[in-house]
């Protein structure tokens, strides 16, 4: 009786246990994007530690962020085949082990293994399911229950930054990475908050897939002919490629595709303020407890932004232009990193640090949101492992290629107008994408915006397809 209460798709609660979920998520946000951020304060101690120059060390950053979006289909892939639970378990004791052996480093070589392969596989592992349960938890509040959980990286930013300054200069940055590491530990607990729930919409997708086998199974029952043995296999290799098509069919989706190329050009523009922001404020005269201030302060008002534009998006009024919301949050962030250069003391350096973290926290809560409507609830793990693989590449590459035009040119100013062009052409490609859409719509009168028919569309011709092989099977 048990097992079937836990079979019964419910619908998303909107509340409830799905609290707990927003609370397991926040503090995933905490001790996974919070702690990747404060890594660029051990920036300049790496950099004077093992002598080594900005394009080098900027590499570990690189490597902890491309790994944790790099494996982030991973992390979906876990979370759908065995529990969103036991891949946030594996992957906090991932993380933690990573960070306890960066602190005995010799080489910025052993760092790049540790700290940035094995600390960004563990941290890949949770954030993916931790967000997606989210999705599957929330539905008409669901903007507001990202906004909340996305908000630990700002307030995780705003508490560690001046945490881990403090332990740089009474441990050295060997005691603070292996306080790090126990600190990333409780991940581990994060993963025993996610209770599994089964929706309605899932429940009705794997009823498609049982029986469609079961049609299939009775017909080759009178078959007795054809050998069970090859049957069983042909059965089983069908119908796993059946559910492997239908779980990643959103690829093909135009809308998906436009959305996933943005997300190449935002992810190369908002990692850069992120890595050398502490290091330029160093650079302009800036004491080191400011620029650790900097990144508080970002990371707070990186709070506001994660959880006003998340309430204000699930407004009736604005529920329907959450996508110009997203776009408008992205290229204001965009042309604040253009200003950056001109801004050369602590009292400029804050107003841009409260006006790139309100715009960071606000689209970073609006991606998971903008790909569910998209893709729709059914399909969002496996399209946010996707879009935060996109993220990888940028990732890896925008620190070090920023590092090397510091190293060049002598001045940050090339690194920032690079990122902030490059998040601007984030917006724009997205905002010509949909001026062209509803210049058609407008032609032709008709225009569906929900990716649930099509996909739906596309179950009924499997179901079809099924049909079809148990009228006629065919064997090779």
């Amino acid at each position: 009786m048990a097992q079937s209460k836990k079979e019964l798709g419910v619908a998303p609660p909107d509340g409830g246990w799905g609290w707990m979920i927003v609370a397991g998520c926040f503090l995933v946000t905490v001790c996974t994007r919070a702690v990747t951020r404060c890594i660029s304060i051990f920036f300049v101690e790496f950099q004077l530690h093992f002598a080594r120059d900005y394009s080098g060390t900027a590499w570990i950053h690189s490597l902890v962020d491309c790994t944790t979006m790099l494996c982030a289909p991973l992390g979906s892939l876990i979370g759908n085949r065995l529990s969103c639970r036991i891949a946030i378990i594996l992957g906090g004791f991932l993380a933690s082990t990573g960070l306890v052996l960066s602190s005995f480093a010799t080489s910025l070589e052993y760092l790049y293994l540790t700290l940035g392969v094995l600390t960004g596989i563990g941290f890949a592992l949770c954030y993916t399911p931790a967000i997606a349960m989210v999705g599957k938890y929330f539905c008409e509040r669901k903007a507001l229950a990202y906004g909340i959980a996305m908000s630990g990286s700002g307030i995780g930013t705003f508490v560690l930054a001046p945490a881990v300054q403090l332990l740089i200069e009474h441990y050295s940055w060997r005691g603070a990475l292996l306080i790090l590491g126990g600190f990333v530990s409780n991940l581990c607990v994060c993963g025993a908050l996610m209770r599994p729930i089964t929706l309605k919409e899932e429940q009705l997708s794997s009823a498609l897939s049982v029986d469609a086998e079961h049609a299939y199974k009775t017909k080759q029952k009178d078959l007795s002919s054809t050998p069970a043995q090859f049957l069983s296999k042909d059965h089983g290799h069908r119908c796993f490629c059946f559910q492997s098509v239908q779980e990643y069919h959103f690829l093909l989706m135009p809308d998906f595709m436009v959305l996933a190329v943005s997300f190449l050009f935002l992810a190369y523009g908002c990692s850069v303020p992120f890595v050398y922001l502490v290091p330029y404020a160093l650079n302009v005269g800036v004491s080191h407890q400011q620029a650790a201030f900097l990144m508080s302060i970002l990371g707070v008002i990186d709070i506001v932004g994660n959880i006003t534009f998340g309430w204000l998006t699930d407004r009736r009024c604005l529920k329907k232009y959450r996508n110009i919301c997203y776009l408008l949050a992205v290229g204001l962030e965009g042309l604040c990193c253009l200003f950056i250069p001109i801004l050369k003391s602590f009292p400029l350096l804050v107003p841009f640090a409260v006006l790139y973290g309100y715009f960071d926290g606000a689209y970073v809560a609006l991606i998971p949101v903008v790909t569910s409507d998209v893709v729709g609830t059914t399909y969002l793990s496996s399209a946010l492992g996707v879009v935060y693989f996109l993220h990888a590449i940028p990732y890896l590459v925008s620190p070090p290629i920023a590092g090397w035009l510091v190293d060049r040119t002598g001045t940050y100013t090339a690194a920032f107008l690079l990122s902030g062009l490059s998040l601007i052409s984030s917006s724009l490609l997205l905002s010509a994408v949909a001026g062209i859409k509803r210049c058609r719509r407008r032609q032709s009168g008709t225009y569906t915006t929900s990716a649930e028919p099509k996909l739906q569309d596309w179950k009924n011709k499997q179901t079809n397809y099924y049909s079809a092989s148990d009228q006629e099977p065919k064997l090779l």
